[in-house]
């Protein structure tokens, strides 16, 4: 971390001077405009002692030294804070390197309504585990001759889908060091859940409702069998549609051994929506939440590790 603000702050930084005075206690803000008459340069040099807060908004204490500009005295300022740009990777591999004692090589099955990121967001999570990343859905359009799901559930109907979606998940249960993206119906089958959390972790990427409709509805609904024949615009027949898996599968969702609500992060991070998170601070969570579930009493004998 204190190398990384150092790196952060190795160039001079230009910053207006009423923006700044001698406080015991505070922040130093740096401004974004740049007033000709009345900008100091400020040179950085001193020991980054991190001070308190969360893993991912960090205050550092500097002191800084000013040089004379323009009838600007030089001076020292006292201790301030800057709230220093977090290395969102440099994190997801601390967090990963974490859990992996606890994870001990057991698979991970990410479950959510459709749009809810689990491909991308199980792609992350497979990189910085040195896991194998499997996606439930495009194993079982290879069984079916490269058929794709929308094609499947057209011409051999749902339960068609959900029996070869237990079979491949049956077969994905004896394997180890996976991450898995699950369709957002995989939920629905007790036996299902017997697979996935037999040598594995369950997670539920739990996102609002009108950010799913949101993101559906910009790439379109064709790949998507359940909200094709859906009247009305897409964003509108998406939420409706979701609306009601939602109320259909919610309590199967929650059996999960985890959850990762986007509305929770975005709180914590300080952001106006869920749509401002990036894939790595949902891949961060999801650690989180699976190191707090395998830590907790009986965490680890429940999901058979």
């Amino acid at each position: 971390m204190e190398a990384g603000v150092a790196r952060y702050l190795q160039y001079p930084t230009w910053i207006e001077s009423e923006s700044f005075g001698r406080k015991p206690t505070g922040s130093l803000r740096f401004g974004r405009r740049l007033w000709e008459d009345q900008k100091v340069r400020v040179v950085v040099s001193a020991h980054f002692p991190v001070q308190a807060s969360s893993s991912r908004n960090r205050s550092v204490s500097f002191e800084v030294s000013c040089s004379s500009y323009k009838n600007f005295s030089a001076s020292t300022l006292e201790s301030g804070s800057f709230r220093a740009p977090y290395d969102e990777a440099l994190m997801l591999k601390n967090k990963s390197q974490e859990i992996e004692p606890y994870l001990n090589g057991h698979s991970v099955y990410l479950v959510g309504l459709m749009g809810s990121g689990k491909t991308t967001v199980g792609k992350i999570l497979s990189h910085v585990l040195s896991y194998s990343f499997v996606d439930s859905d495009a194993l079982i359009e290879q069984e079916v001759n490269g058929m794709s799901v929308a094609e499947i559930f057209k011409l051999h109907g749902e339960s068609f889908f959900r029996k070869k979606e237990s079979e491949v998940l049956r077969g994905l249960s004896s394997k180890k060091q996976l991450v898995v993206s699950t369709g957002g119906g995989a939920v629905v089958r007790d036996q299902n859940w017997d697979y996935m959390q037999k040598k594995g972790i369950s997670v539920w990427l739990d996102v609002p409702l009108e950010a799913l409709a949101q993101r559906i509805a910009a790439v379109g609904t064709h790949s998507r069998p359940l909200l094709h024949h859906e009247p009305g615009d897409p964003y509108t027949k998406a939420l409706k549609r979701l609306s009601y898996l939602l109320e259909q599968r919610g309590k199967n969702y929650a059996k999960a051994n985890a959850r990762v609500s986007l509305e929770e992060i975005a709180g914590k991070l300080g952001y106006a929506h869920v749509s401002d998170l990036t894939p790595t601070e949902i891949a961060i969570e999801a650690l989180e939440q699976i190191e707090g579930y395998l830590k907790q009493e009986g965490g680890m004998a429940i999901a058979g590790l």
